[in-house]
């Protein structure tokens, strides 16, 4: 009998992702916040958006919820977010 193994891993194809570079300050900047439709998620962003415009000096957040948690973003939700200067994406359980 023979074993075999597979590598689920996909290949790497194009150039390597990178992370976003910092914003300088929050100060007059627009956050959008992607709510993942879990039950706690909305608490959660009334607590950091107050935060945010408190004591970080964000102008607007852009709040969206998803139609459902087990789904990825739809586009036009992140098109909707294409203006903002960051984005969170949080889960709330």
């Amino acid at each position: 009998m023979t074993l075999r193994v597979l590598d689920p891993r996909q290949s790497a194809h194009g150039e390597a992702l990178r992370m976003a570079p910092s914003l300088p300050s929050l100060n007059g900047a627009v956050v959008g916040m992607i709510d993942n439709a879990k039950i706690g998620t909305e608490r959660l962003f009334d607590f950091i958006e107050e935060i945010l415009k408190t004591e970080h000096g964000v102008r607007e957040c852009i709040r969206r919820r998803k139609p459902d948690a087990t789904r990825p973003v739809p586009q036009a939700m992140l098109m909707e977010m294409s203006g903002a200067d960051a984005v969170l994406s949080a889960i709330g359980d």
